[in-house]
């Protein structure tokens, strides 16, 4: 559904604080939440938290290596507080904008949609994420879109502007099928977000061992899982025990 405004007639001294730019020409759904086409043509080999790319960025400049390339995605399934302040990704975009075109692509931001928060905000966070995601795209950004659910009444919003049969991403650190209050919740979840939008991939930062995914690969769904950076971390570790 494309939104028919009124245009108002812009004000000298007035500012953007909201990041309205960013929605330029986009198409609206339900609570005006933007569509936010996938721009990824391939499946990324790898996937970094933001945090890891931040310090590969920091690495590469130190040594000027100002024309760098890294041949995976950055992700943000880390603390909110990490990318979200008034510092953070939201507001010092075209700094974001210089360290992704560096990388291979982008997964959408993850704001957080945690049970407790009010109603409005959770529905925030989802328009934040599509907002992302499909300026990122306008700038020339592979992206794919994070899919992030809570509760059964967040499927009323959460899987909104995101393409049907295409690819999606998911994280599972810090939760999810790994803590047994929130496996039923994390599989009623995913199953919704299957039937609703029929992704033919799901990538997936973390672990996907389970039940639910196994049913899913059953399916016919593409599973594709990436180490995080906790489990890459005590790779390394164990690797050094035993040298």
């Amino acid at each position: 559904m494309l939104n028919n405004y009124i245009k108002i007639a812009d004000r000298a001294g007035c500012k953007d604080i909201w990041n309205a730019f960013m929605n330029e020409d986009a198409i609206f759904g339900k609570y005006d939440i933007p569509f936010c086409p996938t721009t990824a043509l391939e499946i990324p080999k790898d996937q970094v938290t933001w945090e890891e790319a931040k310090k590969i960025h920091k690495n590469h400049i130190t040594r000027r290596e100002y024309d760098y390339y890294e041949d995976v995605y950055i992700n943000w399934y880390i603390d909110d507080y990490k990318f979200d302040n008034s510092r953070g990704i939201w507001h010092d975009y075209r700094s974001v904008l210089n360290i992704i075109k560096h990388f291979a692509g982008a997964i959408t931001p993850d704001f957080s949609t945690y049970q407790d928060f009010p109603y409005p905000i959770k529905i925030q966070a989802t328009y934040r994420m599509r907002t992302y995601g499909y300026w990122l795209g306008k700038q020339g950004v592979n992206v794919i879109n994070n899919v992030r659910w809570g509760t059964s009444e967040t499927y009323d919003y959460c899987f909104e502007g995101i393409p049907k049969n295409s690819i999606v991403s998911i994280g599972t650190v810090g939760g999810g099928p790994r803590k047994l209050i929130d496996r039923k919740r994390f599989e009623d979840g995913l199953y919704k977000m299957v039937e609703v939008l029929k992704p033919h991939t799901i990538l997936v930062y973390g672990s996907a061992k389970g039940k639910c995914f196994d049913e899913l690969r059953k399916r016919g769904i593409k599973i594709v899982s990436y180490k995080s950076s906790t489990a890459r971390y005590y790779e390394r570790r164990k690797l050094l025990v035993e040298q």
